[in-house]
């Protein structure tokens, strides 16, 4: 059974999709800059740790609270 859950989504060119596949968690980093990218992780601590690095407070070009969000929907995956 695949779980599709919607992280963030801005607009239909920016968004971020996880699905989780049993123990693996695809996670889909759709943008109008870089097209899609796909991150495959083995375990939710790999997925925030991945998550926690990519979105740091200074690497972020949105609000404290969007980031936020984002964070707290990868921690629900």
């Amino acid at each position: 059974m695949i779980k599709k859950l919607q992280i963030f989504k801005r607009d239909k060119w920016n968004m971020i999709n996880a699905e989780v596949h049993g123990a693996r968690i695809v996670v889909r980093v759709i943008s109008d800059q870089w097209g899609e990218d796909n991150f495959e992780f083995l375990s939710r601590p790999a997925l925030m740790h991945w998550a926690e690095g990519t979105f740091t407070q200074d690497r972020f070009d949105g609000t404290e609270e969007e980031r936020q969000q984002i964070l707290a929907a990868f921690k629900e995956v």
